[in-house]
């Protein structure tokens, strides 16, 4: 495996919990809102931590950044959520370096993803490098990489088809209700929460199931009108939930609360409902069930459908997974030279020192001497002397670390990545 280059004494690490060990009640647990993630990002500059980035969505919490030790993010994570270091180790993971960069490239161009080919987490990655740049907690490393990952992200969209059908727990929520509901088209929908996927579901209903019986319900109604505005749909205040319950034959929840905003005690139902929830953590709490005339269905349970398109998107992961290793040697080839570089460009100082003090000293000691000949000769000398250093340090058998302490060692330079 591939060394990376990361900052002195630092190592790169990912680490998260995802769907795939974690089930939805611990996922909400470890689940990051907005003041909590910047409370998370303030803790980390208090201590010390200068390079992170940290994402959560309904599928996983992650936090990318570099430490000595990687329970560094790990405390982090649990300061700032309500899961405990011990529910973490059961369901988590920690990738370092190279395994750490494999992992965000294949989290970001959707291969990691719940559903294949969801590409909703790439502006989540977006999102989370922008707030750590704001508070000077990004590096070089960390730009660089997240550029690389939306390069890849952008070329598998547009260059294969694994983003076709249904890509998106909205799209399979309205998928769900086109198989198991008679008569879509003339059930009364009541949306819950107008976030990103509540928009996105929205969308996907007006687009897939021409229903116009939809209505939006929002904590922050000018949000909801807004969203109603461009599909025509109705808005009511979230004082009248309790009504358009009663009402609903369909109830899609998906806001952002940290705690359930739907129980048994407020519905007070006439009729079967089926509840659909969308989020993380969950906005249903379990209660509902007790009711005879509740259906209820969350995220976990549409992401285990598989249909043609789903099948169809798997042809397509050896294509994306070539972009994803063109686009990552690409990167790994600039952590490299980054790496050296510096190295090289203290050698072309210290070679030009002794040039200069070697001028200067023929100079004095030699009748008609011509300095501006001798300055072009040393000059393109001590090109050709880096310029093999540089070769030898990017050949991909050689030990960079070893070379470079090597050639500061033998020069007497001193060097640093930032």
């Amino acid at each position: 495996m591939q060394t990376i280059p990361v900052p002195k004494h630092l190592t790169f690490y990912v680490v998260g919990l995802s769907y795939k060990k974690a089930d939805a009640d611990i996922r909400g647990k470890f689940s990051l809102d907005s003041e909590s993630k910047t409370r998370l990002l303030g803790q980390a500059a208090m201590e010390g931590i200068s390079g992170i980035i940290a994402t959560s969505t309904c599928n996983r919490t992650e936090i990318y950044g570099f430490a000595e030790h990687p329970y560094q993010l790990i405390k982090l994570l649990c300061d700032n959520s309500t899961g405990s270091v011990e529910e973490f180790q059961r369901v988590a993971y920690v990738h370092k370096n190279a395994e750490a960069i494999n992992h965000i490239f294949r989290v970001g161009t959707g291969l990691d993803s719940q559903i294949l080919g969801d590409f909703e987490i790439i502006s989540q990655i977006k999102t989370g490098f922008t707030e750590s740049r704001k508070l000077g907690l990004t590096n070089a490393f960390l730009e660089r990489l997240t550029n690389a990952v939306i390069q890849a992200s952008k070329r598998i969209k547009n260059e294969t088809e694994i983003s076709s059908g249904a890509t998106s727990v909205s799209f399979a929520s309205v998928q769900y209700m086109m198989k198991n509901v008679a008569d879509i088209k003339n059930k009364n929908i009541l949306l819950f929460g107008t976030g990103k996927i509540g928009r996105n579901t929205c969308e996907n209903l007006v687009k897939h199931t021409k229903n116009e019986h939809i209505t939006l319900i929002n904590r922050t109604k000018d949000k909801a009108e807004k969203l109603a505005g461009k599909l025509n749909l109705i808005v009511k205040d979230y004082a009248e939930l309790h009504l358009e319950l009663q009402k609903a034959d369909i109830l899609v929840v998906a806001t952002g609360a940290q705690n359930p905003t739907i129980d048994k005690a407020v519905l007070n139902l006439k009729k079967p409902l089926l509840i659909l929830d969308l989020s993380i953590p969950k906005n249903v709490a379990d209660d509902v069930t007790e009711l005879p005339e509740v259906t209820l269905i969350h995220m976990d349970h549409l992401s285990q459908m598989t249909d043609d398109t789903l099948e169809n998107r798997k042809k397509h992961i050896p294509a994306a997974e070539a972009i994803i290793d063109e686009v990552r040697e690409e990167f790994i080839t600039w952590t490299h030279a980054r790496k050296f570089a510096p190295t090289i460009n203290a050698l072309k100082e210290k070679l030009n020192e002794i040039k200069n003090s070697e001028l200067d000293f023929q100079s004095r000691k030699i009748t008609n001497f011509n300095e501006e000949q001798a300055e072009i000769i040393s000059n393109r000398i001590i090109q050709k002397i880096t310029t093999h250093f540089a070769n030898h340090l990017k050949d991909t058998n050689t030990p960079v670390d070893e070379s470079i302490e090597w050639i500061e060692k033998v020069f007497k330079i001193e060097t640093s990545v930032k």
